[in-house]
């Protein structure tokens, strides 16, 4: 980083390390014996899309390849959907009990996506979770979020008794419990809200 850069305050973007995203079964662990958590069986990954043959092959090419594996363990296709802003989120099912499948499968639509050219595309992957409420809020619901560009994780936990509302006090004791599993993203600033994302709480 040279001088100017300093001054200003500014950084070089961190390459992403998509290894990363290897913790997150050991980090799953780590969840259920601290909070009651465990994985939904869903995933999801979420991207830029643009115009163009050559990406809507790409993403078919995706679809094949992931849902080649899925029917032999009749978890269902993958699936794409379109949110408000406009960005596509690759949905992935497993059983629940299968994260290492699960994870592989989002670091391989991650990586294919880089190889081919659209890094700068991809936004972020969430992993869900989820445990049966025992305070009268019903189900819990959690996403560990690994955002491409930082190369870092955070936890987005909706309250499912209030529209649109964090459950700040979970994610503040995810964060502590996975400081020794993953990369977190220590800008608080860069946790941004993902509802309604496909993938968080097995729905979508």
């Amino acid at each position: 980083m040279g001088l100017l850069d300093s001054i200003l305050g500014r950084s070089r973007p961190v390459r992403p390390d998509l290894d990363r995203l290897f913790g997150l079964p050991a980090a799953a662990l780590t969840l259920q014996a601290g909070t009651g958590l465990v994985p939904t069986g869903a995933g999801s990954v979420c991207f830029a899309a643009v115009e163009g043959g050559a990406f809507g092959r790409l993403k078919e090419e995706v679809r094949e390849l992931l849902d080649a594996d899925a029917a032999d363990t009749a978890t269902g296709p993958v699936t794409y959907a379109s949110d408000a802003y406009g960005y596509t989120w690759l949905t992935v099912r497993r059983p629940a009990e299968d994260l290492i499948t699960l994870v592989n499968d989002l670091h391989a639509v991650n990586s294919l996506l880089e190889e081919a050219g659209f890094g700068p595309n991809l936004l972020c992957s969430l992993t869900g979770f989820h445990a049966p409420g025992g305070d009268g809020r019903g189900v819990r619901e959690l996403a560990l979020v690994y955002l491409y560009k930082r190369g870092t994780f955070y936890p987005f936990a909706p309250r499912a008794d209030r529209a649109e509302t964090r459950d700040n006090a979970l994610e503040l004791q995810v964060k502590a419990l996975l400081a020794g599993d993953l990369a977190l993203e220590p800008d608080m600033e860069r946790w941004f809200p993902v509802w309604g994302a496909p993938g968080l709480g097995g729905a979508g």
